[in-house]
């Protein structure tokens, strides 16, 4: 028995000793860059054997095979790689070089002075349309919900996207590349225009603080480019009901899903309201207006992209004021206001090339009627009449040189024909604004990536060229950080509201520098933002009439020997992940802005814009009650103001600070709940949420400026319409359930 186990110990003693001989041990190390890189697949293909390289680029197998053989290097993130080897007897060792693989999901996003929030799955997105009708106090309106993040002032009394010492005029707003003229309705003097597009017409935005593409132009501080939907999931029916408004359409979608059709109508009236809500402006004529759209989208068989969209939209409204002129009790103002707007783009590729076309058509009319009343007599009215017609062509032929480089390039017509009327003032502007541009997106690495553009533009009323250079570089830190700076030269006409005079007028003049320090990660973002702006050749006016009890002069442009400067600091961090079901960011900018334009006498800070804005957001929902609670906040330090007067020096009429100050300290905290009852209901045919929103919910008086009397010595505080606005409605969906899509979008 012992001799057996002997003998069996024996035999297993001499394979194992001619298994180890037999094999071969391989080793090496796998470097970027010279540098040792660990989770790379080493494999001697067709077999089962090989190794993953440890964090120095090491790796050691050993292999029983022999003769000729291929030895692989693979990984996600580099560009795989064989080496022919031949195992014979002796151990082998070799090292292997990778390069990296260019990807366009890996590869560093330049994004200096840009927010993007689209369906493309980039960490770098921060506000989709979800985040837009979920953020208390934004009402719904993407312009609103701007806002709250950095670089964009709170200004209450007038409409427009005030960008880093901006003026509202001094961004524009894209679809699908095609401008928009007068995307916010009429206004009258004190009072804000909302926005004309409802937010769920777009599946994604990306808004542009400064340094923007050579593709758009016209905008001396920012641009906001909207990126409509496209085919909708199925057909669907929906209906929207509150005591402010009410509204209803359609979605048809084709049977083979390559092209849809649709419409909506809604009516809106704020008289209910008056009566249950204690208004700080007294509205003679209740705000009211008049909504209808449609729209098609069709897919070709080559995988292109045709759609249209169009709408039509009236307002009204009345307010009295009291008068600050002797004479009269009280200023009225009425003002009615109809507009339309048609968009029609296509997408198509044409082999190795992209062409984008898009064309937009508007329409806007905006009829003003000034007046005074005394012992409730209403005087003569005298009319403030405005009619323009806009076009926009743009066409973009792009091609993609690899993964992440391109180059593109197009040209871009806007034409204006507006017609004014007031007294003795009659003007007719006409301009055709030709555009051409050229811009190479160039990906040297997943790490380091620039976009240099250029565009130029000739103005027929000017009569007038520029050419605008723009670039801007990214590079990767590190795993998460990036860094972006971007530089570029813009250019805008004068307002055409100011050109009522012969007057040798030239481009406005801005230039753009950005440097952004972002870290990005799951669920986490932190941005650090610092910018410098120059203005040059803004316009200059005086005043040449003035309208009845409104101390509302119409002036006129008369040079271009404006300037000014604003210079900041940005900071945003967004957080999804740390607390269960709660999504928060918080949004501080700090502003320093001088500017001697308009008919400011020196150079003064602008009464737009606040040194210090702070915002906070937060967003909790809770599964088990199927609702969700909106918070926001907003404080900005309070802006100055100007009592501009003229006055006569030997003959020379010059301009003088009659009154100036500083508004109080902007405080707003708001508040909203979604209550989404079908939630989890799998037999549900009809889709319901239910809103309340709170805005302003401690009351708080916040103050815009003041309006003064012509001789200065009466004022009166320009205020919100009203302190504490509460809203209540409720939005169902036939046909498509979107609740869930909300929660998991939001969070």
């Amino acid at each position: 028995m012992k001799t057996r186990q002997q003998r069996l110990l024996f035999l297993i003693t001499l394979l194992s000793f001619c298994v180890s001989y037999a094999q071969v041990k391989i080793t090496g190390r796998v470097t970027f860059r010279n540098k040792g890189i660990g989770e790379i697949n080493v494999t001697l293909k067709g077999t089962y054997d090989g190794a993953t390289t440890d964090s120095n680029g090491k790796f050691s197998f050993e292999t029983s095979e022999k003769g000729n053989h291929t030895l692989s290097f693979t990984h996600p993130k580099y560009n795989d790689i064989e080496k022919q080897i031949v195992i014979e007897n002796q151990d082998i060792s070799l090292d292997a070089e990778l390069k990296e693989q260019i990807n366009e999901i890996d590869a560093v996003v330049i994004s200096a002075g840009a927010i993007e929030a689209s369906d493309r799955k980039r960490a770098t997105a921060l506000l989709t349309p979800i985040d837009i009708y979920t953020t208390a106090g934004a009402d719904g309106q993407i312009s609103s919900a701007l806002t709250y993040l950095p670089g964009v002032q709170k200004v209450g009394e007038s409409e427009g996207l005030f960008i880093r010492g901006g003026t509202g005029t001094e961004s524009r707003i894209f679809m699908d590349g095609s401008l928009i003229n007068n995307y916010f309705s009429s206004s009258v003097p004190g009072i804000a225009g909302r926005d004309r597009f409802n937010t769920s017409l777009f599946k994604g935005n990306v808004f542009s603080s400064g340094g923007y593409s050579a593709l758009y132009g016209q905008a001396l501080s920012g641009a906001l480019m909207l990126e409509s939907v496209d085919l909708p999931d199925q057909s669907s029916y929906d209906f929207g009901i509150s005591p402010i408004f009410l509204n209803a359409g359609f979605q048809k979608l084709s049977g083979d899903k390559n092209h849809s059709y649709g419409a909506t109508l809604g009516y809106s009236l704020l008289s209910l309201m008056q009566k249950v809500l204690n208004f700080n402006t007294d509205f003679i004529d209740a705000p009211q207006g008049f909504n209808g759209d449609a729209n098609f989208r069709i897919k070709t068989k080559s995988g292109g992209f045709l759609k249209y969209y169009g709408m039509y939209d009236t307002n009204k409204m009345g307010v009295r004021t009291e008068s600050l002129e002797p004479g009269s009790d009280y200023a009225l103002v009425r003002i009615n206001g109809k507009n339309t707007y048609h968009n029609l783009s296509f997408k198509q590729k044409f082999g190795k090339y992209l062409l984008n076309t898009g064309a937009s058509y508007s329409y806007n009319r905006s009829d003003l009627n000034f007046s005074g009343e005394t012992n409730t007599i209403e005087t003569d009215k005298t009319q403030l009449l405005t009619d323009g017609n806009y076009i926009n062509f743009k066409a973009v032929l792009e091609r993609k040189i690899n993964k992440i480089s391109a180059v593109r390039g197009g040209f871009e017509l806007n034409s204006t024909d507006e017609k004014l009327k007031f007294e003795e003032v009659n003007k007719h502007y006409q301009d055709l604004i030709s555009s051409v541009f050229a811009e190479t997106d160039l990906g040297f690495s997943n790490e380091f990536s620039a976009k240099i553009g250029i565009r130029a533009e000739n103005s027929s009323f000017l009569n007038k060229s520029n050419i605008a250079p723009r670039f801007a570089l990214a590079y990767r830190l590190a795993k998460n950080w990036t860094t972006s700076f971007a530089y570029g030269l813009f250019y805008q006409n004068p307002e055409s509201k100011y050109i009522n005079g012969p007057a040798h007028l030239d481009f406005q003049k801005s230039q753009h520098y950005i440097l952004q320090v972002q870290r990005a990660s799951e669920g986490r973002s932190l941005r650090f933002e610092a910018f410098y702006k120059k203005y040059d050749q803004l316009i200059k006016v005086r005043n040449i009439a003035n309208i009845e009890n409104q101390n509302q002069p119409v002036q006129t442009a008369i040079n271009n020997d404006g300037f000014g400067y604003a210079k900041g600091l940005e900071l945003f961090w967004r957080d999804k992940k740390t607390f269960e079901n709660i999504d928060y960011w918080i949004s501080y900018s700090f502003l320093d802005s001088k500017r001697d334009f308009m008919n400011y006498p020196v150079s003064l800070k602008p009464n737009f814009a606040s040194e210090h804005t702070l915002s906070v957001v937060g967003k909790r929902f809770i599964p088990e009650w199927k609702l969700g609670v909106n918070l926001s906040y907003t404080y900005a330090k309070g802006r100055p103001y100007y009592d501009i007067a003229t006055k006569d020096i030997n003959g020379n009429v010059v301009n003088f600070t009659r009154n100036e100050g500083r508004l109080k300290d902007y405080n707003a905290l708001n508040l909203s709940f979604n209550y989404l009852p079908n939630l989890g209901k799998k037999d549900a045919k009809a889709f319901t949420v239910f809103v309340l929103s709170i805005s302003n919910v401690l009351g708080t008086k916040n103050m815009y400026g003041y309006n003064f009397s012509q001789d200065g010595s009466r004022s009166s505080a320009i205020v919100p319409p009203i302190n504490t606005f509460v809203f209540v409605g409720a939005f169902i969906s036939f046909g498509v359930d979107k609740t869930q899509d909300a929660i998991n979008n939001n969070l």
